[in-house]
C-alpha cells in the first residue's frame, strides 16, 4: 500500500507521514541497527541487523504493491524519525480479519506524541483496509508502550512468558494484545 504525504501538528512539530519507497532502504537498514541498541524492547541485537540492501528494497516493493499492508515512515525537518506498520496476520481467508501492528521510534522521539499518532493513523488505515483486529506484541517490561496501547483501545490476552533471552542470561515476558477495529 501507497500512503501519500500526510502533514500533522504534534505539539509545536511539523511532522510527515509517508509509505516506504525503495530509495529509503539504506536509510532504513541504518535505523533497524540504531534501534535495535537503542532499546532491549526489539527482536534483534544490533549486530543481528544484517538484512541486504537487495532484500530490504524487496520488502519495501511487496509492501508497496499489497493492498493491505504498509511500512508507515515519520520524518522531521527530512529526518526519518520511526516506523510504523502492518502486517497481514495469514494468506488463508480466516486470518484476513487480523493484522500485526509494530512500531518504533528513535528513542529521542519517543513520549512526544508522534508514536500516538502513528498507531491512531495505522489503525485507522487498517480499519479502512478491511481489518477487523489489529494484533501486537510487547515486552512485558515497557511499561510505556503497554499505557498507550492500553489508551489506543488494545487490551491483554495472553503472555509469552521467557519470549526473549538477553546476552546477560535474563529473560523478558512478552505480552499479546489486540483491539477490536
Amino acid at each position: 500500500m501507497v500512503l501519500e504525504n500526510t502533514e500533522m501538528l504534534i505539539g509545536d512539530r511539523k511532522i510527515i507521514f509517508r509509505s516506504a519507497g525503495e530509495s529509503d532502504a539504506e536509510a532504513l537498514l541504518t535505523y533497524l541497527k540504531v534501534i535495535a541498541g537503542e532499546t532491549p524492547y526489539l527482536l534483534r541485537e544490533p549486530e543481528e541487523a544484517v538484512i541486504s540492501l537487495e532484500t530490504e528494497k524487496a520488502f519495501i516493493r511487496e509492501k508497496e504493491s499489497s493492498g493491505r499492508e504498509l511500512v508507515l515512515l515519520a520524518f522531521e525537518n527530512g529526518r526519518h524519525i520511526g516506523n510504523c506498520s502492518i502486517s497481514s496476520s495469514g494468506n488463508f481467508s480466516r486470518y484476513a480479519h487480523r493484522c500485526s501492528i509494530a512500531i518504533a521510534l528513535y528513542q529521542k522521539y519517543c513520549r512526544i506524541g508522534i508514536g500516538r499518532k502513528m498507531l491512531e493513523l495505522v489503525l485507522e488505515i487498517a480499519k479502512n483496509a478491511g481489518y477487523e483486529q489489529a494484533e501486537l506484541e510487547v515486552a512485558a517490561s515497557n511499561y510505556a508502550a503497554i499505557r498507550l496501547y492500553e489508551k489506543l483501545g488494545f487490551q491483554k490476552y495472553g503472555t509469552m512468558p521467557d519470549n526473549m533471552k538477553y546476552k546477560d542470561g535474563t529473560y523478558e515476558d512478552v505480552f499479546w494484545m489486540m483491539k477490536k477495529l
